[in-house]
């Protein structure tokens, strides 16, 4: 089977860190883009170079250690931007320069004041400029989302033939469904004469929850680069999410025919990192890393687990780095679940009957206790203590 690189680009750094709340210095940057280096991320945005002094500090330093990753720095279409963000990502051994304007009439009309003649003249000025410095510009549509086609389409031919390399069209406001979003790239593939000289990006906000669908049918219809974060922070309601983007199309690789350069095994960690660094929870059952993504309650799925992971399971906790599946007990739990359960706590029953009591015990508790610790368990033994241990000793 023929399968298609992704590019990961990661915006932790830029996107991420604009989640209300978080605020990074140099030291903290390093340390994550080290931890992204490490990941594999093809792209990492490092944040936004003019926005204060320390911003621009805290870039360099990121493009001075990274050495396997391409550092990329966010810019207005403005010269000014443009020449401190080369030279805020100037000592990387890989850069970009990522511009960005927008291109929807209602933000051209209101936040812009630009007719969308002045912004595309705009636009393809600071791409030309942006060339002086590097030869991987990228430029981001901002509000592409809510774009006419027809001028979306003018835009990104000429800011393509000006030089950008890269062309994103950002679902920046989290309005747009997969169908449309989809849409809107084969739209342009298929109607811009010179489509084929640049990499389409994906960047999606997840408003309506629906950042990473979004972003992985852009792939379907041709995009080759997704602009991600680690535990999908970001903006308002945050950014796609980088691991359930990557474990998507690992996972579900016979489907969209696409890969990623991604250390899957570092996805936890990664995940971990970011939590603790930014103070942002990641919540339990958030899919691949949340601490419940490999833990199973139920009666039925802990005893399919137990006969075969395959039941209950399309992923393996070792394929992100996290620990193996548990077997969690609750009032939903049955027999065989229990039976392991306690097995783990060095208690052995000698007889399905024992079994039976020390479980109708379990029950009578566990409808009104949310969640057990090991003295939970073992006093439904109580009573039982000495059948029960000699039997495991024996």
């Amino acid at each position: 089977m023929n399968t298609d690189k992704i590019i990961i680009f990661d915006t932790t750094l830029r996107d991420g860190e604009q989640s209300p709340g978080i605020n990074l210095d140099a030291s903290e940057k390093v340390e994550i883009a080290l931890m992204l280096e490490g990941l594999k991320v093809d792209v990492i945005e490092a944040g936004f170079a003019v926005s204060s002094p320390g911003e621009f500090d805290a870039i360099k330093a990121v493009a001075r250690v990274v050495k396997d990753s391409t550092i990329c720095s966010l810019s207005r279409a403005l010269e000014r931007d443009i020449d401190l963000t080369a030279e805020a990502v100037s000592g990387a051994a890989s850069s970009r320069i990522h511009i960005v304007l927008a291109t929807s009439p209602i933000h051209m009309k209101y936040k812009l004041q630009m007719t969308p003649e002045n912004v595309l003249e705009h636009a393809v000025r600071a791409v030309l400029h942006a060339r002086r410095y590097s030869a991987d510009i990228e430029f981001s549509c901002e509000d592409a989302s809510r774009s006419e086609p027809e001028f979306l389409a003018r835009f990104v031919e000429q800011v393509i033939k000006a030089g950008a390399t890269t062309v994103s069209l950002p679902d920046t406001v989290g309005y747009a469904t997969p169908h449309e979003y989809g849409k809107l790239f084969t739209y342009l593939r298929n109607v811009v004469p010179n489509a084929d000289k640049a990499v389409f990006s994906a960047h999606c906000h997840n408003d309506l929850g629906m950042a990473v669908s979004n972003s992985l049918e852009a792939t379907r219809q041709g995009a080759r680069q997704i602009e991600c974060t680690i535990n999908g922070i970001g903006e308002r309601a945050g950014n796609a999410s980088l691991e359930e983007i990557v474990m998507a199309l690992h996972t579900r690789e016979d489907f969209f025919r696409c890969r990623t350069s991604i250390e899957t095994r570092r996805l936890t960690a990664a995940s971990r990192l970011v939590s603790e660094i930014t103070g942002f929870v990641v919540q339990p059952n958030k899919a691949i890393v949340g601490k419940n993504a490999f833990s199973h309650q139920s009666g039925i799925h802990q005893d399919g687990m137990l006969k075969n992971p395959l039941t209950y399971q399309i992923m393996t906790a070792a394929e992100v780095g996290a620990d193996e599946y548990r077997l969690v007990l609750g009032k939903n739990s049955g027999r065989n679940g229990f039976r392991m359960c306690m097995r783990a706590l060095g208690v052995e029953f000698g007889s399905d009957a024992d079994l039976d009591v020390a479980f109708s015990r379990f029950k009578d508790i566990a409808d009104h206790k949310a969640s057990f610790c090991d003295e939970d368990l073992l006093a439904t033994v109580a009573g039982m203590e000495a059948l029960s241990r000699e039997k495991h000793i024996a």
